[in-house]
């Protein structure tokens, strides 16, 4: 297992792999395919709003414990999951490999091309958060377990 840490002005993204060395380890690969909220529906932009404090960042809840919470995502093709907000320090491991299209509350839109057992972890600064959506756009069902830190 090997860690590739990339750090900006309030967050630190990491990005782990496991069970591959560094030239061998699966990614993600993200294109920007909307800036602005280009392309976004008046429905989308609504949902923005309405779900500004939805914490459901997973289709299922898994385990909660005092320390953490683990979600379980299963998306068919087509499916998505709706605009969730993360406050918590997290990391997703990618199930299954698969394409997603995702909604930011910064008004981008991403293609993500996601590798089975591709990891990353996003820490949420003090009074930070990310809020966005998620569907699945390729051919597969696509899986995601979401681990949030709680403290």
């Amino acid at each position: 297992m090997f860690l590739v840490d990339r750090k900006g002005s309030s967050e630190t993204e990491r990005t782990w792999f496991v069970g591959h060395d560094a030239h061998t380890a699966p990614s993600s690969a993200s294109t920007t395919v909307a800036e602005g909220f280009a392309r976004w529906s008046p429905p989308l932009r609504k949902e923005f709003d309405d779900n500004a404090h939805n914490g459901c960042v997973g289709r299922t809840l898994l385990k909660e414990t005092d320390t953490l919470r683990v979600w379980r995502t299963d998306l068919r093709p087509g499916e998505r999951i709706p605009v969730h907000r993360h406050v918590l320090d997290y990391f997703w491991i990618a199930l299954t490999g698969g394409k997603a299209r995702q909604h930011s509350s910064d008004g981008s839109s991403r293609e993500i091309t996601y590798d089975r057992g591709h990891t990353r972890y996003f820490r949420c600064a003090e009074g930070r958060h990310h809020l966005h959506d998620l569907k699945n756009i390729g051919d597969e069902m696509l899986s995601f377990l979401v681990v949030e830190e709680k403290g």
